[in-house]
């Protein structure tokens, strides 16, 4: 067990082309498990900082574009080689800045290195184009072509910071584009020692990391000279970020909230190792992962059997700090986020709600932490906001369905279209439901971020987001493509006769 209370404050600077840089203003890091502890300062960048770094990127980026993909790649490579000698003490601050267990923070950073190798193995598509042939009535000969767009921001949120930043970071660097990483201001510490150390490998200016207060780093999305924002956030965030970059017409990949829904047909198996799946898949991360399970849909005949398994789990989970040996559930990142949790779980209270609360909350000098007892809200009203909005927390509502319609439209009955998943023992079953959940990626007897498939597109419908990352199609996103027509003599002559 780690002594949090004694634990070394962290201190981390900006990171722009090339060199380290610190600041004078700082941003003060708050253990969210315990009231008044810091965990260190974050650089607070000013409007000079931020504008510096856009320029140290635009300056990188001809020499960077002008490799070939695979030149790219092997830079890229070499930046990473060695990054997983440091996860433990990355962990560590990350649980203490983020709040969640330190086994998540682990595996937080071990899926961006893992992400970004898998880009890597991408770099023989990336400047792959196509070659339109000369056509009657076309006497060219066209080729089609993809160039990277320059100049990129990439902002992640608090929940998982590493492990989305390489979501899309390696392929914004792998598609020719130069970087500028913004770690969340409430949690930045990890994030920024994790990109400080890959970008001290690669030529400065490709990769900058820029911490610091929202009302300094708006030239990070309204800069001329920044191509595109990837944000990755909330839904109202993705709103703002988006009006922000119209006015300079910046693209935007936007990945924001869910409220994903878990469909289990008649026929879905709930043996232990579905129902610790369905538990993972709702309360890791204390419930604050946009792909996590938010509303769970079971057919009335199974409903006691669901409910019944999930309270064996809440029955057994150990609220506490996310460094301490035994704990199974963190605290809140923030009071605000506790605040609104506790709102909606009190509002299905008073509305004659089957509200069900497990575990204890701790003492000691964890008392007054962001911490909440987890939920399960039993057949409410699909009016409360337990259901309509994104919890973000350790609550779900469980609602029952009689046929398999019922179950689709009421799934579908949401802003949100980032995931969904059917839990079911018939294949042709799953396809069929399955196919007809709007949103952007499904799951088969399974559900949540542990088990995203990291070779593949991923991406919200509705107000989910837009764009998609990971894959091939993560790296396009960061390209902009070109033709270039050529006169075919031969056609040209044949169509004067």
């Amino acid at each position: 067990m780690t002594d949090t209370t004694t634990a070394r404050e962290v201190r981390t600077g900006l990171f722009i082309g090339g060199e380290a840089r610190d600041t004078a203003d700082r941003l003060e890091i708050v253990d969210p498990a315990r009231p008044g502890a810091i965990v260190g300062t974050a650089a607070a960048a000013s409007e000079a900082d931020v504008a510096d770094a856009v320029a140290a990127a635009k300056a990188a980026f001809p020499a960077w574009s002008a490799m070939t993909a695979q030149q790219r790649a092997a830079a890229m490579a070499e930046a990473i080689a060695g990054i997983g000698e440091d996860r433990d003490a990355d962990a560590e601050v990350l649980s203490r800045e983020n709040g969640k267990v330190r086994f998540e923070s682990w595996v937080d950073a071990l899926v961006f290195e893992l992400r970004w190798n898998l880009a890597l193995q991408l770099a023989d598509e990336v400047d792959t184009g196509s070659t339109l042939p000369t056509a009657p009535g076309i006497p060219v000969r066209t080729e089609v072509q993809h160039q990277p767009l320059g100049v990129v921001t990439v902002i992640v949120p608090f929940n998982w910071p590493i492990a989305i930043l390489g979501a899309a970071l390696p392929h914004a660097l792998l598609a020719g584009n130069t970087a500028i990483v913004k770690p969340p201001p409430s949690a930045p510490l990890a994030t920024t020692l994790v990109v400080q150390r890959v970008a001290e490998k690669l030529p400065p200016g490709v990769l900058n990391v820029v911490t610091g207060r929202d009302a300094q780093m708006a030239g990070l999305i309204q800069s001329p000279d920044v191509a595109k924002v990837c944000f990755t956030g909330s839904v109202n965030g993705g709103k703002r970020i988006m009006a922000m970059a119209a006015s300079t017409l910046t693209r935007v990949t936007l990945e924001l909230g869910g409220n994903d829904a878990a469909v289990f047909l008649p026929d879905a198996i709930l043996d232990d190792t579905h129902l610790d799946r369905l538990y993972a898949a709702i309360y890791d991360t204390t419930g604050q992962i946009c792909m996590n399970a938010k509303r769970v849909f079971v057919h009335r005949s199974r409903m006691d059997e669901l409910v019944a398994g999930l309270s064996e789990r809440l029955s057994k989970a150990k609220l506490g700090h996310g460094l301490d040996e035994g704990t199974t559930m963190g605290p809140l990142h923030q009071p605000a986020q506790k605040a609104f949790v506790e709102e909606i779980i009190q509002e299905a209270k008073d509305a004659g709600a089957d509200v069900r609360e497990f575990g204890e909350l701790p003492g000691g000098d964890l008392a007054g932490g962001n911490f909440l007892r987890p939920a399960i809200v039993v057949d409410p009203d699909l009016s409360l906001r337990v259901v309509t909005q994104e919890q973000f927390g350790p609550v779900i509502p469980v609602i029952p369905f009689d046929d398999e319609d019922e179950a689709v439209r009421l799934a579908n009955d949401t802003w949100a279209g980032l995931c969904g998943s059917v839990w079911t023992a018939d294949p042709e079953a799953a396809q069929r439901v399955g196919s007809q959940l709007t949103c952007g990626y499904v799951w088969v007897n399974d559900h949540g971020a542990t088990r995203l498939d990291l070779r593949a597109p991923f991406g919200g419908m509705k107000q989910s987001g837009l764009g998609r990352e990971q894959g091939i199609e993560g790296v396009r996103a960061f390209q902009d493509t070109r033709s270039i027509a050529t006169i075919d003599p031969e056609a040209l002559a044949a169509m004067a006769h």
